[in-house]
């Protein structure tokens, strides 16, 4: 087994404000926490078995609201995984101040593997595969983004423009650009030429790059960072970061704030069955559909349809949330009126 310094630190990232999955997802138990792509484990709980193996990774990091520490303390415990940290945000700010948090919290010399809590990844080996491929360049002091296979013309998701092979590092390649959510006619064209990935936002890195990085483009995130977890409250595996310093940081995101505006950074192309898990139309995909197009998930009621088609319906407690199939965009303005009418 090899021993912490070479063993990769995997860093969870675990907000999310329970909209996009309404009514099942919510602000209290937002969708990572639900058995939605597994008929008994939750996104997260599979996100920590994807990074399971002593031999490659040590305990994980854990960043998340802190309104839903008890839940990952249930569900660690269900897993019987004993975490590095849980590291509870007295705020949201994005995930470049979330992950600055983890990297103080391991140390310089850590290599951080930063992953989402709610994507879904069907081939765990396809992915440790790349991982382990990547983590010499991310030795060496690259910032790696792991870029997935498109499978077809997709709005939704930001690319990757993959550039040349690097030398001496099989299976990673320069970043030539990063690229907004196209529209279809270009979403089309990068599709067929073959040298794009969608960003998946996985990333592979050491602690000291990636601050390095933040304190050259991002100072005041950096400083909000450390001040934070200098001052953080610490009980077992619990660190609450100080409320009052890291509540002033600018709210960025990674890409943003980091990866779109820094040298070395390298991609590495991967084919897993991901998903981002982002909508009911996609766990509608995942899950496969009736003859006539309908997807229900129905938790305590009995749904019955009839003379419909390509329609979603899902219901759980004293909520029904039925929307046309290709228009589960419509979910979080529902979510947020039920929000309102119940404050």
């Amino acid at each position: 087994m090899k021993n912490d310094a070479e063993r990769i630190v995997p860093v969870i990232l675990s907000g999310g404000s329970g909209t996009r999955l309404w009514p099942l997802s919510t602000v209290e138990r937002p969708k990572q926490f639900l058995a939605l792509t597994d008929p008994v484990q939750s996104m997260f709980q599979l996100t920590l078995a994807r990074c399971a193996d002593p031999n490659l990774f040590a305990a994980p990091i854990i960043v998340a609201n802190a309104r839903h520490g008890v839940i990952i303390g249930e569900q660690l415990d269900a897993c019987a995984i004993a975490p590095r940290a849980i590291i509870l945000e007295p705020a949201p700010r994005n995930t470049a101040p979330a992950i600055a948090l983890a990297a103080f919290e391991a140390g310089d010399d850590a290599l951080l593997l930063v992953m989402p809590s709610d994507h879904r990844i069907a081939d765990t080996a396809a992915f440790v595969a790349a991982v382990t491929s990547a983590a010499p360049a991310a030795r060496q002091g690259a910032l790696v983004t792991f870029g997935i296979e498109p499978t077809h013309a997709e709005t939704g998701y930001g690319y990757i423009a993959r550039g040349d092979a690097v030398a001496d590092h099989p299976g990673v390649f320069a970043v030539d650009r990063f690229v907004e959510k196209p529209d279809a006619d270009r979403a089309q064209a990068m599709l067929d030429s073959g040298d794009y990935l969608w960003n998946a936002g996985i990333f592979l890195f050491s602690a000291r790059r990636y601050l390095d990085a933040l304190a050259h483009h991002e100072p005041d995130i950096e400083r909000c960072a450390r001040s934070a977890v200098d001052r953080a409250e610490r009980t077992g595996a619990i660190v609450t970061p100080d409320a009052t310093t890291f509540e002033t940081s600018p709210s960025q995101s990674i890409d943003y704030g980091v990866m779109e505006r820094s040298d070395n950074v390298v991609t590495v192309p991967l084919s897993c069955g991901w998903s981002d898990v982002g909508s009911w139309d996609a766990i509608a995909d995942l899950a496969g559909v009736d003859s006539a197009g309908n997807y229900v998930h129905a938790e305590g009621l009995r749904v019955s349809l009839a003379g419909v088609s390509d329609m979603i319906v899902v219901a759980t407690g004293d909520e029904v949330m039925i929307v046309p199939r290709g228009q589960s965009q419509l979910v979080r303005g529902l979510a947020e009126a039920s929000r309102e009418k119940t404050k």
